[in-house]
């Protein structure tokens, strides 16, 4: 058992580099010398393409002012500094930048020597190819059936989500700075204090309270501090930012969100049970937490897969629509636009969709208002083939059949439409998510090889 009476961790941001973290509570809880420094910089929300793509959605440059504010205040303070899922998809590629990003930042302060630990996350599909023959069954979640060969088939990338493993390896060989491929996000937080000996319950707490940052606070503001405290019977959030506070409706809040069951959150070794969970308002800006139980999974860890394929190439066209005779009948001209490309692209596979902003087209059928009261409406049309040029083609012709429907009153010769852009705009192309998975491991840290460095040296040590 640790013999420090707490531990304390700031969360600067709940997704490094989606946007800039924010400086000024950043800077007011480095003040007080948290003793570490923790981020997620991954999500499974923005849906399968940057992984299958292996791109980041995150601006470049907005990850390296956030890692720079981090790395900064953590070698001037001589603490460790823990990301995880790094460069949105914890890709072996988005490591790779990551780490190349602390290195050229340490050179940029002339920081003292580091060491500078890392690991990836990606796994080959030959793998899982084998681990299936051999007669492994990789289980669906979320409703999904068993993982098929097909389903393997179509996968161009697949990450493995790692808990505290890796993590705690990375500290126990020296790690100044730690650099996670694919992460749970309460385990970039919770690896440090189960490794200093604070209870695991409390530990997938704390991160699970602080792996979105000021999400946990209100007022709601993004990309703001708060510090995590620890000790051997609660975890205490604190909101930096002189606005916000941690309250017992925000941080009992929080605990719903992103999750269809608010009481549980589950990680690669066991599970967070949050059932009899109890709040209390600490002080005017903390929220104490006590009760959280952790289960600890019966038989082999099991670790969380996520794949993705390519569907195909993807063009954007959109189109605005002001005459109220055609709002009225917006259904009868999508229908002749989705006929007409039929006509034209006729025994030739490709995907066609239609988002009417100011009628549904955010919720689809689902959307309860049935009746139309826009005066005008804006439709993003969405056009999917194996080639860039039958995409472009389908786009272009459902989108400009808006513009030519023929409706019984249309007496006109000029369109009921006008584009947004004229052209149609080529997007990165279009992925589905594969796998959403978990296989069975004899070891946790069986898919993480966690590496060291020592940045200003040539180096290197493997685990």
């Amino acid at each position: 058992m640790s013999t420090n009476k707490q531990l304390r961790i700031i969360s600067p941001n709940g997704h490094l580099g989606f946007a800039p973290t924010k400086e000024e509570s950043f800077k007011l809880g480095a003040a007080t010398k948290p003793d570490y420094y923790c981020c997620d910089s991954g999500s499974d929300d923005i849906g399968p393409a940057p992984l299958g793509a292996d791109k980041s959605v995150g601006m470049y440059d907005w990850q390296v002012h956030d890692l720079e504010l981090m790395l900064v205040a953590a070698r001037e303070q001589g603490v460790p500094m823990l990301i995880g899922s790094s460069g949105d998809t914890g890709s072996n590629s988005r490591v790779d930048m990551y780490v190349q990003i602390i290195k050229d930042l340490a050179k940029k302060h002339n920081l003292p020597s580091f060491k500078l630990a890392y690991f990836y996350s990606e796994v080959d599909k030959e793998y899982v190819r084998r681990q299936m023959l051999d007669g492994i069954q990789i289980e669906g979640l979320d409703g999904r059936s068993n993982l098929t060969m097909e389903q393997l088939d179509k996968t161009d990338r697949i990450v493995a989500v790692a808990g505290v493993h890796p993590f705690i390896k990375a500290l126990d060989m020296g790690a100044d700075v730690i650099i996670g491929g694919r992460s749970s996000d309460a385990a970039i937080f919770a690896a440090p204090a189960i490794r200093e000996g604070y209870p695991e319950h409390l530990s997938y707490y704390l991160g699970k309270v602080l792996e979105c940052a000021s999400f946990c606070a209100e007022p709601y503001a993004a990309k703001e501090s708060v510090i995590g405290t620890i000790t051997h019977e609660d975890v205490k959030v604190t909101a930096m930012h002189p606005d916000q506070r941690c309250t017992v409706a925000s941080v009992a809040g929080h605990a719903m969100y992103e999750r269809t069951n608010p009481f549980y959150e589950y990680f690669a070794g066991g599970m967070l049970d949050m059932t009899n969970c109890s709040y209390e308002q600490y002080d005017e800006k903390t929220c104490r937490i006590t009760g959280p139980e952790f289960v600890p999974i019966e038989g082999k860890i099991k670790v969380k897969l996520e794949g993705a394929g390519k569907v195909g190439e993807k063009y954007i066209g959109i189109a605005g629509i002001r005459d109220p005779y055609t709002i009225q009948n917006i259904d009868k001209v999508i229908q002749w636009s989705k006929n007409q490309v039929a006509e034209m692209a006729a025994d030739k596979p490709y995907f066609l969709d239609f988002k009417i902003f100011g009628k549904n087209g955010v919720m689809g059928d689902m959307e309860p208002v049935k009746e139309i009261k826009s005066h005008e409406l804006c439709v993003i049309i969405e056009g999917v083939a194996e080639t860039k040029e039958l995409a472009e083609q389908v786009t272009l012709m459902a989108t400009r059949q808006i513009f030519y429907a023929r409706l019984p009153e249309v007496k006109g010769t000029a369109g009921t439409a006008s584009f947004v852009v004229d052209e149609m705009l080529r997007c990165t192309p279009a992925y589905e998510w594969t796998l959403n998975h978990v296989i069975p491991v004899d070891d946790p840290m069986q898919l993480f090889n966690v590496r060291l460095i020592e940045v200003g040296s040539l180096q290197e040590a493997h685990n």
